[in-house]
């Protein structure tokens, strides 16, 4: 299993729908996904149903259905994670539900941060079962499902809650808008994800160095808190006249330099290369095809005459299946991860980048 986080602290760079849309795509190229909705807005999950479904999902019962659910009991300090049920969105595709109750959880996560550090055994491990409690249900449902990619959606902040997300990732995926506020947020995520991983790598030498001396390991797998950026993508704004262009080109030229700074903390004297090799994609407005595919529940790029996609709208949707093939393609690589049997026919350009 490998696990991929879709972080920025940026609000509106379109997030969410990548997420929504690459578990999709990877569905069609025969990868077995989970999708875990981390941000309490639970905007993924409100992704995949209409309004009825999400209030029965969301009303009490007895048995854990979202991501609440799961980690309630670490919540009430009763017990450890539950497993809740996994929504079954396509066969290949899982989903653990969110929950507008999650931001509860910020709190426990925010102070067990600290106490993974304790002396005192039992106040470590159970900051340690806190802290790890997301990628312990990832690990366990992937198991389970088969799934060979957990995709992870998380808040537009740098709280507790997207950290103990990230230390769950191995690696991340970096949505801009070309606007000034994205390079402001790439000069926010750099520092940030290296303090995270420091932080979690001080953590786990901690609780290996407290198992070897009193001979009582905590007994939790632990992720490796890699978090490691396989590169950004752009979501190009509407395009009217010649100001948008203009004004999106001044943004994105800006972008390689400052990811690699930031980002990569790389050189600042040597040349970056052209086209820039950590810009995964820079994906097209498909605006006129949101509210058709809203209305069928379904991806932009699965949008069928029937649900009205014809004339100028079918092109755009055969451009849209392009451009997430791409992008799914070359993130699967980057995360180690091998498409097996898609369900459509491919392009030959397609063909030759998954070989």
């Amino acid at each position: 299993m490998k696990t991929l986080a879709f972080f920025n602290n940026k609000a509106g760079v379109g997030k969410t729908s990548l997420v929504y849309h690459l578990a999709w795509m990877y569905a069609e190229l025969g990868v077995n996904v989970v999708a875990i909705d981390l941000d309490p807005q639970s905007n993924l999950t409100a992704s995949f149903f209409n309004d009825d479904t999400l209030a029965t999902l969301w009303e009490p019962s007895g048995s854990p259905r979202t991501i609440l659910d799961a980690v309630q009991p670490l919540l009430d300090h009763l017990g450890d994670l539950v497993i809740p049920e996994v929504q079954d969105i396509d066969p290949r595709i899982g989903l653990i539900a969110g929950d507008l109750g999650l931001s509860r959880f910020e709190d426990r996560l925010a102070e067990t941060w600290g106490k993974c550090l304790d002396d005192n055994r039992s106040v470590a491990e159970d900051a340690f079962r806190v802290t790890t409690a997301f990628y312990r249900l990832m690990d366990a449902v992937a198991r389970a499902r088969q799934a060979e990619l957990v995709l992870i959606d998380v808040g537009p902040n740098l709280g507790a809650i997207n950290r103990a997300a990230l230390v769950a990732a191995d690696f991340v995926m970096i949505p801009l808008a070309a606007d000034l506020f994205s390079l402001q947020g790439l000069r926010n995520l750099g520092p940030t994800l290296r303090a995270w991983r420091s932080g979690w790598k001080s953590r786990g030498d901690k609780a290996a160095e407290s198992a070897s001396t009193s001979g009582s390991p905590i007994g939790l797998a632990l992720p490796s808190g890699a978090m490691k950026p396989i590169g950004y993508v752009v979501m190009s704004p509407s395009i009217r006249e010649n100001y948008p262009v203009m004004s999106f080109r001044r943004w994105v030229d800006r972008i390689p330099e400052v990811y690699r700074q930031e980002i990569l903390k790389g050189p600042t004297d040597s040349p970056i290369a052209k086209p820039d090799p950590h810009a995964l994609a820079t994906l097209k407005n498909f605006r006129s095809l949101a509210p058709m595919a809203q209305e069928a529940r379904k991806p932009m790029f699965a949008l069928k005459p029937a649900d009205g996609a014809i004339g100028g709208h079918s092109v755009a949707v055969s451009e849209c299946f392009s451009a997430f093939q791409r992008l799914a393609i070359l993130a699967a690589k980057k995360c180690q991860v091998k498409p097996k049997a898609p369900r459509r026919a491919w392009t030959v350009l397609v063909r030759e980048e998954l070989v």
